[in-house]
């Protein structure tokens, strides 16, 4: 399962986003946008974590929730 948002503060116009992955009901990857890495949950999930990392998803996850994401609920 993948499950990833976006939250826009109308207020003071401050910004969040997530992007995880999970396997079987169980935690598996997640994104920290600030930082530009993900965090592996489980053993299983360091090749996918090194890969994403490496691929440029990062970058894109990173836009993707600042931007396009926040431009969908304005």
């Amino acid at each position: 399962q993948r499950m990833y948002g976006c939250e826009l503060d109308d207020q003071t116009d401050s910004t969040r986003g997530h992007y995880q992955y999970g396997y079987d009901g169980m935690d598996f990857l997640s994104f920290d946008k600030n930082t530009l890495t993900f965090t592996a949950a489980v053993p299983q999930a360091v090749l996918s974590k090194n890969k994403k990392e490496t691929n440029g998803d990062s970058n894109y996850w990173k836009g993707y929730l600042e931007n396009e994401c926040i431009e969908w609920l304005k």
